[in-house]
């Protein structure tokens, strides 16, 4: 069902969710959808739906917004976006090492703590852009947090591509926009992990890498796109 915002469509919710927000007088039924007619009161209409069980709290806001360059409407914690189906933008980093021998990538492990994919392999920085920050200023805040990129370096990394998709999961509808960046680390350069959120990282060659996109699941879900593309652009993986 369309979720909307002073009549803007903004998201997309269960029926079990629609019916939850039916019990807030600042919500009403509209047709195929619910409308929420007072934007700033979605922070707490959603922390009332977190303590109730819908989604998980965590704690960072997102700005919520009709389309990628319009205006923000609200704010929405992190742990509800794909709960209302609304739209985040995310940022991730190829770290690129340019050898004799070719191309290689830094790979990180997620946390076996994290809440999604733990355990899974991940680029060596990737985050949501929150609330207030631009898409490079998240970019080189995360660098600094997950792999000790100082910012000078950080902020050498170069715009590649845009990759939107929506997918149905567990915590509800995915729909995503990742600006995919691309940064040339020294070779002497050695990611370390500062805010726990990676176990461990490793240099791996780019036909590794491809390998295992190809043949396993190793990857997060959304990595491989990332990865895909960065194949594409380098030649590593060519159309028949």
């Amino acid at each position: 069902m369309a979720f909307r915002l002073a009549a803007t469509a903004v998201g997309w919710i269960r029926p079990s969710l629609a019916d939850a927000l039916a019990g807030f007088p600042e919500i009403a039924a509209c047709g195929d959808g619910m409308d929420l007619r007072a934007p700033p009161a979605l922070p707490a209409i959603a922390r009332d739906l977190s303590e109730r069980g819908f989604f998980g709290w965590r704690g960072e806001a997102f700005d919520v917004r009709a389309t990628a360059a319009g205006a923000v409407l609200a704010r929405l914690d992190r742990g509800g976006l794909p709960a209302f189906g609304v739209a985040a933008t995310g940022v991730h980093l190829n770290g690129l090492v340019r050898r004799t021998g070719g191309l290689c990538l830094w790979v990180a492990r997620r946390a076996a703590t994290k809440t999604l994919d733990p355990g899974k392999l991940d680029h060596i920085v990737a985050g949501g852009v929150p609330a207030g920050l631009t898409p490079l200023a998240t970019l080189i805040k995360e660098a600094g947090e997950e792999a000790a990129i100082a910012p000078d370096l950080a902020a050498r990394s170069s715009y590649a591509a845009t990759i939107e998709y929506a997918m149905e999961r567990a915590e509800g509808l995915r729909r995503d926009r990742i600006l995919c960046f691309d940064l040339d680390l020294p070779q002497d350069f050695v990611p370390r992990a500062v805010d726990g959120e990676v176990e461990a990282f490793e240099l791996w060659p780019a036909g590794r890498v491809l390998e295992a996109v190809r043949e396993t699941d190793l990857f997060k879900f959304n990595v491989n796109l990332v990865l895909i593309d960065l194949f594409i652009r380098t030649g590593l993986l060519r159309g028949a």
